[in-house]
């Protein structure tokens, strides 16, 4: 996957610049001149799956085009502590002035990768899928998502006008599934990918007669859900949700479903720990 950093992207990235008053670095301008070269080198401070190494050369090159930016690694890599990932050359005052943005993007985004690829690892079921969310850090959620495919996951519906996912409020005030499945179909089409958020086995058989594509267990627990499925007889894909941490995925991975989606890739992640060292 490549990273497409959109406009709204670009725009995080420049007020992230502007917040930190990286083109008025007191400091650096007060005992660099402007000519003053150097080259420094950022490395891991933990084993880690990298990702947003293009943010931080995309940062750099906000501040000066000039900038000469090495990749040392690809993102989706696993690194060790202490494993150079990128060289940065260029003006001194401009190699400080944008460390701590380009930093603090790298650090949240290789947590969000580092933590996904936990989540796989645990889970040992590669028939198995996980996904993220919409709980994104508002206007991050292209650089959090990318990350979550960085580190072997998938992403959910972008947002609100990419697929239909008919939620507990949606069926509350919409009259229940089987209404609502109908109402979508007439206002969307037939050949629209609908996707149901159930709670019980009632829920799931409904949502199964009335020909939803996609069931999403929400807040289930193996032993229920266990029940569910043996009673559940459907071709749609099968989704579970809510409350999977690191200490209980591995019991859904014997299950016949197709993929689990984890709210905690994005609004959880630890940051991982980077230096940005320059050479003497």
């Amino acid at each position: 996957m490549i990273l497409k950093i959109d406009k709204i992207t670009e725009t995080l990235l420049r007020e992230s610049l502007v917040e930190d008053s990286a083109w008025n670095d007191l400091t650096s301008k007060a005992i660099l001149s402007g000519k003053k070269m150097g080259k420094g080198i950022i490395s891991a401070k933990s084993d880690c799956v990298i990702s947003g190494l293009p943010v931080v050369k995309k940062i750099y090159q906000i501040l000066d085009k000039k900038i000469k930016f090495k990749f040392l690694k690809t993102d989706g890599d696993q690194i060790g502590c202490g494993e150079s990932v990128a060289e940065i050359e260029g003006p001194g005052i401009t190699l400080l002035s944008g460390e701590r943005v380009a930093l603090n993007f790298l650090s949240h985004l290789t947590g969000i990768s580092t933590l996904t690829h936990e989540f796989i690892t645990k889970l040992e079921n590669k028939k198995i899928s996980i996904f993220d969310t919409r709980k994104t850090t508002p206007l991050w959620r292209t650089l959090e998502r990318y990350a979550v495919c960085m580190g072997g996951g998938q992403n959910h519906r972008f947002n609100l006008s990419k697929k239909i996912l008919i939620k507990d409020n949606h069926l509350i005030l919409g009259d229940g599934i089987t209404n609502c499945i109908n109402a979508v179909r007439t206002y969307c089409g037939q050949q629209t990918v609908i996707e149901v958020e159930v709670e019980n086995l009632e829920q799931a058989l409904e949502a199964a007669q009335a020909g939803a594509d996609v069931i999403l267990f929400d807040n289930i627990s193996p032993q229920k859900l266990s029940i569910i499925l043996s009673k559940l007889k459907t071709k749609a894909i099968l989704e579970v949700s809510g409350g999977i941490n690191l200490k209980n995925i591995h019991s859904y991975s014997k299950f016949a479903i197709n993929r689990i989606s984890v709210g905690a890739l994005t609004h959880s992640a630890p940051a991982m720990n980077f230096s940005f060292e320059i050479e003497k």
